[in-house]
């Protein structure tokens, strides 16, 4: 039985990897060109509707039609709900097979008639679905759509489709690796970094060289305030977990508006309209608000408004399904949070106001960190968008204390907790029962097999080990056969019990009954 996959292989996946990059890089690219330039042509027509009465009208109507169409495509192809993310962790799991190409121009299209009137959603989780996608396209183009290699492009694909998002390769393949694939596989590693290269070449040869978010800043934080790193990090963790808490209850609070779930959306977009009149400039994404947030005063009142606004409004609209993230939204909310705080530690004189941006940058990372439980994604992926290295030390800190606090508070990964709340496919978990596949599992520090031979090891049934890696080393296993940390074990499964198998082994290596 074929267990290792060869240089040449590895070579032929990777070329296929900078293949899915550039095809995701163009895409992504031209989903978030479309996005920002609808989202000023709105801006516009809000600012104008305050005056034009036949023109609020017509901006009425054209969200409800807006809305009926989006809900006709969601109720198309209901995986392109939401950021996408957890669907794509569902596949790469075993749990569920995706129609790439339904997936595709449903999720493109919907994604920018629900972002670009000025809803409060990203367009990152969106990309990396989007990236997926094609990586899936691709895969089954040129592998076995159950075989290990696709599954490998389905992840390249998701990291180049954050890169080009984001303008952020190795945040993109790190994401892959900590959040959504959930092992560092070398071959993964090296297939979606890639991938996130080149996506990011097509994004920068669009967008340009500059940071997405460059915020600006004079000095470094001194360590005689690090302090307040803490003191910030348990602010977020405790806002992370009500952000984790009421963005799960959205979908029964939607269910008492006795609408279809399809059509929820036409609450958010209806709201859109005189949020954008009121504020235009706050509406979107946020990442303009991000960049300008030093400059808008240091008004505690004005600042805590606006976080009422993007938390209140970010729920109502991810809550009511339609294609959009909660990737940047969350960035935002960080990063006023980060800003209010250095007001208030400024008025009781604890702060200088010069470091409001300094604390802008690092609550980004850390609300993100606790929220997705990703800290390594959180520090590169803000590392990345604001274009400077000097914020590492505090980047890490913050984020390690915003994410201590939510695991106290029993918080669960953002996107693992919307995963198993996806209405999983029994019937594709029969159909691919008579296959076998491959399944890895890392074996880590401390683990309750660390140190002991295989034929100690109470392996679930109907397993079968056939390969043991240490390093690039691999090792034909047999009873007596030493498990370290450090270690990759390869077993064969059945395709349909993928999922439940790799998580009685994630259990069993764990120490967990």
């Amino acid at each position: 039985m074929k267990v290792a996959i060869t240089d040449n292989e590895k070579l032929k996946l990777t070329l296929e990897g900078v293949l899915v990059g550039v095809i995701s890089g163009i895409v992504v690219s031209m989903f978030r060109w479309s996005i920002a330039q609808s989202l000023k042509v709105f801006q516009g027509l809000y600012v104008t509707a305050r005056s034009n009465l036949s023109l609020l009208i017509g901006l009425l109507v054209a969200m409800v039609i807006v809305a009926i169409f989006v809900g006709y495509l969601l109720k198309k192809e209901p995986n392109i709900s939401g950021s996408g993310i957890p669907q794509v962790e569902a596949q790469l799991g075993g749990e569920m097979h995706l129609k790439w190409w339904s997936i595709l121009w449903r999720k493109f299209v919907g994604g920018i008639l629900s972002i670009g009137p000025g809803l409060f959603l990203g367009r990152e989780g969106p990309s990396i679905q989007l990236g997926s996608a094609i990586g899936q396209g691709v895969g089954e183009l040129t592998h076995d759509n159950r075989g290990v290699n696709q599954r490998v492009l389905v992840a390249s694909g998701a990291a180049a489709g954050l890169s080009a998002a984001f303008s952020a390769p190795i945040a993109g393949a790190m994401f892959v690796l900590e959040e959504v694939y959930h092992n560092f596989s070398p071959l993964v590693w090296v297939t979606s970094l890639a991938s996130a290269v080149s996506a990011n070449v097509i994004s920068l040869y669009v967008f340009g060289l500059q940071p997405v978010l460059q915020v600006p800043y004079q000095y470094s934080l001194p360590i005689k305030y690090y302090w307040h790193l803490v003191i910030l990090g348990i602010v977020l963790g405790l806002m992370g977990r009500l952000y984790q808490i009421v963005l799960l209850a959205m979908p029964s609070i939607y269910e008492k508006t006795r609408l279809p779930r399809f059509i929820h959306g036409i609450i958010p977009l209806i709201l859109i309209v005189p949020i954008g009149m009121a504020v235009p400039q706050f509406i979107g994404g946020g990442n303009g608000i991000i960049i300008n947030l030093d400059k808008y005063g240091t008004s505690l009142l004005f600042l805590l408004g606006l976080l009422v606004l993007r938390f209140v409004y970010s729920m109502i609209s991810y809550g009511s399904g339609l294609p959009g993230g909660i990737f940047l939204p969350i960035l935002n909310l960080g990063a006023i949070i980060g800003a209010i705080y250095a007001v208030v530690m400024n008025q009781l004189g604890l702060l200088p106001i010069a470091f409001e941006s300094n604390l802008i940058i690092f609550a980004m990372a850390g609300y993100f960190a606790c929220i997705g439980k990703a800290p390594f994604t959180a520090i590169i992926l803000v590392t990345e968008m604001v274009g400077s290295l000097k914020h590492l030390m505090p980047l890490a800190v913050l984020s390690l204390v915003a994410y201590i606090v939510v695991d106290l508070l029993n918080g669960a990964p953002i996107y693992e907790s919307l995963k198993e709340r996806l209405n999983l496919n029994s019937d594709y978990l029969n159909r691919v029962s008579k296959f076998t596949d491959r399944l890895e599992v890392p074996i880590y520090e401390g683990s309750s097999i660390d140190g002991k031979y295989i034929r100690d090891i109470p392996f679930p049934k109907d397993i079968l080990v056939v390969g043991v890696y240490r390093g690039e080393r691999q090792l034909i296993p047999n009873g007596d056969t030493l498990i370290k940390a450090g270690d990759r074990i390869v077993v064969m499964v059945n395709a349909g019990q993928r999922a439940k198998i790799s998580r009685k082994l994630k259990n069993m290596i764990n120490g967990i009954n």
